[in-house]
């Protein structure tokens, strides 16, 4: 295993799937990782490790983790900033008192503005990232792990150029984690967004995993309407995306990701809020101020809405 001791501790605020997965990946390869998360997480992690359940392997790791955001980022270099996009300014002002000036956050966030929220929140220059990952906490302290898991960083438009970006790359890929240097991370951001608005609301409203969607003709279409609405509001914002490509992205993502079922259905199996605000959401309100139809993601915010009503005030589905 290669030294890891130039790498700078690194803190998950937001200790779900997608932290533990990336954090479990950062930590076995000997970077030292803290988790900030919720009670019943912290304490099985601190208890027994965290169970990072792969495809063919089990492993856990010994990490450390904490309920406290004072302890979790004071010392930290790097943040992997986690949390759900309704939570990301709260979050961003819980954990800003105890930031140290040259500590780096990278948004590991759904949705596109994010690192304009957190600079709104805190003034701090947050380093936009894509995500790509099918995981799950299937139990206190376990993540599950059955598809991708690679990342897309990059400087945004108009922000300084800073830090380095080649060595935080590294990090993540002696960690068997890629990580590629984007010269236009915007125009990735986007592409992610079309895969979130493609899949996670469907997902979610039909319960089936990606393999299953695809295979249905009806929900197939259904699919690609949404995607073209979702790449015109991202060419009217100025980036530049091919509608066939994006299709054909969409369809190699479901057969990569074949037992996946997305984030938003797993937040509402929790009873939890989901993120469809910035997700189709953000592109019904951007399709209106562009003036721009999306209707086919005017549907799904609407049932996702109700079906979200009903889950968090308790009622049968």
């Amino acid at each position: 295993m290669a030294t890891t001791d130039h790498f700078p501790p690194v803190t998950v605020v937001g200790a779900g799937a997608v932290g533990c997965y990336f954090g479990a990946m950062l930590a076995r390869s000997g970077v030292r990782v803290k988790f900030v998360g919720r009670a019943p997480h912290v304490e099985a992690i601190v208890r027994e490790g965290l169970l990072l359940d792969r495809l063919h392997v089990q492993e856990r790791i010994p990490v450390a983790a904490t309920t406290s955001m004072a302890e979790g980022v004071r010392d930290a270099g790097v943040i992997l900033f986690c949390v759900k996009s309704v939570s990301t300014e709260s979050a961003a002002r819980e954990m800003q008192p105890f930031l140290a000036p040259d500590t780096v956050i990278l948004s590991f966030q759904n949705g596109i503005d994010n690192p304009d929220r957190i600079y709104s929140a805190i003034q701090v220059h947050a380093i936009p990232t894509a995500v790509y990952v099918a995981a799950e906490m299937t139990a206190p302290g376990c993540v599950t792990h059955t598809g991708r898991g690679d990342l897309i960083i990059g400087y945004r438009e108009g922000w300084p150029h800073r830090p380095d970006l080649g060595p935080l790359a590294a990090m993540f890929e002696q960690a068997e984690v890629p990580c590629r240097i984007s010269s236009d991370i915007a125009a990735d951001l986007w592409a992610k967004m079309v895969m979130n608005c493609a899949y996670n609301a469907l997902s979610a409203l039909t319960r089936a995993q990606y393999g299953r969607m695809v295979q249905s003709e009806a929900v197939r279409a259904f699919g690609v309407r949404v995607i073209a609405e979702t790449v015109a509001v991202a060419r009217a914002e100025g980036v530049s995306l091919s509608e066939q490509a994006m299709v054909e992205a969409a369809f190699r993502l479901a057969e990569k990701m074949t037992r996946a079922t997305s984030s938003m259905a797993q937040d509402l199996a929790r009873g939890r809020p989901t993120e469809i605000d910035s997700l189709n959401g953000y592109v019904v309100r951007r399709g209106k101020a562009l003036g721009i139809a999306t209707p086919a993601s005017e549907i799904l915010v609407a049932m996702i809405k109700l079906l979200e009503e009903s889950v968090l005030n308790g009622r049968s589905i």
